[in-house]
C-alpha cells in the first residue's frame, strides 16, 4: 500500500519498482519453492488513512493477501489494528512516526524511526557546539514525534529552544513560520521534514536572511529541484543504501538497468522487504501444515529475527519491531549529498 497518486507520489514510484524488481527476481529463480511471488499494488494516495483501510479492505477480501507492504504513518496507524484483527504481516521501509512502535503485534520496520532520525540530528548539533535551536515541523504524527523526542534530549543537555514551527505537508507559503523562526535568532535550524518541503523550507529560510547552519532528515532530487542553490551546506541524517557486497550491487545494477536511475535507501528497504517476505513463508513452509498465514508468518519473524541485508551482512529484527541500522551524516555541495559520517544512536 503506496503513495502512487498525490503529492507524494515519488515515493510511491521507488518502492513499487523495487517490490516488482525483487518478486521478479525471485520468480526467475523458481519462486518460493517453486510457488511464484505476486505483487498487488494499492494506493493510499500520499498518506491518507481512509484511503489506506480502503486499499488494505480490498487486499484482504479480493486477494486473499496475509502479508502487506506498508508506507508512511497514517496509514500504516489505520491499518494495524485489521492486521491484529485479520492476523496479516505488516512490513513497514518508509513510515517513521514513533507512533508505529506496537501499533501491532505482527508489524516489522527496516526503516530509522523518525526520532531517530531527529536524535542523530542534535546528536550532530550539539556536537558542533551549537546551544539554540530552532525548529520547523510537519503538522503530523511524524513530525511531532520527532518534536516530542528531541525536545527534552536538546533541553537536558543544556541547549535552548528558541521557536517551534509547524507546516501542513505540501503547504504552498510558510513565510509566517520563517519569520518567526528568524526572529528566534537560532544557532541552528532543524527541519523535521519530508519529500519535497525540505526545498521550500531550505528556499524561504536562506531567503529570509537565516545564516544558522540547517540540518534536517531528508534530502533527494524533489527536495533540490526546489531548494536551488540554498540546499548548499545543508546537513542531513538519514538511512544509507550504497552498495557494499554482491547482492547489493547486483540489486543496484537490476534497478539501474530497469529504470535508469540508481536506487536510493526507500527502495532498498521494500527490495530488501519482499525477501524478507519470502524467507518468513519459506520458514513457515518447512514446517508443514497451513502455512499461509500472516501470524504464522510474523511468528517466524519473531522466533528468527535475522535476515540477509541489502545494506550488507544481516539485519536484526529489535523486540519493538524495528530493525537495528546505522544512521548516515550527509552534506550538500554543489547540489549533491555528501557522505559524512555515522552517528550512533546507542
Amino acid at each position: 500500500i503506496l503513495a502512487m497518486s498525490g503529492k507524494a507520489d515519488w515515493y510511491g514510484k521507488v518502492m513499487s519498482q523495487a517490490v516488482l524488481q525483487a518478486v521478479e527476481e525471485i520468480n526467475a529463480a523458481g519462486g518460493i519453492d517453486g510457488i511464484p511471488m505476486e505483487a498487488i499494488i494499492e494506493d493510499h494516495k500520499s498518506g491518507v488513512a481512509k484511503e489506506g483501510v480502503s486499499a488494505m479492505t480490498r487486499l484482504i477480501n479480493i486477494h486473499g493477501v496475509q502479508a502487506v507492504l506498508t508506507s508512511f504513518s497514517p496509514p500504516t496507524l489505520a491499518i494495524a489494528p485489521i492486521a491484529d484483527e485479520k492476523g496479516i504481516l505488516l512490513l513497514n521501509g518508509g513510515g517513521v512516526s514513533a507512533a508505529l512502535i506496537g501499533a501491532s503485534k505482527h508489524l516489522f520496520h527496516n526503516r530509522s524511526l523518525a526520532a531517530d532520525l531527529g536524535a542523530a540530528a542534535a546528536t550532530h548539533a550539539r556536537s558542533q557546539g551549537l546551544e539554540k535551536m530552532a525548529q520547523i515541523a510537519w503538522k503530523s504524527d511524524a513530525g511531532e514525534s520527532i518534536v516530542n523526542a528531541v525536545d527534552p534530549m536538546w533541553k537536558d543537555g543544556g541547549g535552548a529552544i528558541g521557536a517551534t514551527e509547524y507546516m501542513e505537508v505540501g503547504a504552498a507559503n510558510i513565510d509566517t513560520q520563517v519569520a518567526k523562526i528568524r526572529a528566534s535568532k537560532p544557532d541552528w535550524v532543524a527541519l523535521w521534514l519530508f519529500s519535497p518541503d525540505p526545498g521550500l523550507a531550505l528556499k524561504r529560510l536562506r531567503e529570509f536572511g537565516v545564516k544558522a547552519p540547517i540540518i534536517g532528515i531528508e534530502y533527494n532530487q524533489d527536495i533540490q529541484s526546489v531548494a536551488g542553490k540554498y540546499s548548499e551546506g545543508y546537513e542531513y541524517t538519514s538511512d544509507y543504501f550504497t552498495p557494499s557486497d554482491d547482492w547489493a550491487k547486483s540489486f543496484a545494477t537490476g534497478y539501474e538497468e530497469r529504470y535508469g536511475e540508481a536506487p536510493e535507501f526507500y527502495a532498498a528497504n521494500y527490495y530488501e522487504d519482499v525477501y524478507v517476505l519470502a524467507e518468513a513463508i519459506k520458514r513457515a513452509r518447512a514446517k508443514g501444515g497451513d502455512y499461509w498465514k500472516g501470524d504464522k508468518l510474523s511468528a517466524e519473524i519473531k522466533a528468527n529475527p535475522t535476515f540477509k541485508s541489502v545494506y550488507g551482512g544481516e539485519m536484526t529484527y529489535q523486540d519493538n519491531g524495528v530493525a537495528k541500522k546505522r544512521v548516515a551524516l550527509f552534506k550538500v555541495e554543489g547540489g549533491e549529498s555528501k557522505f559524512v559520517k555515522y552517528i550512533s544512536r546507542d
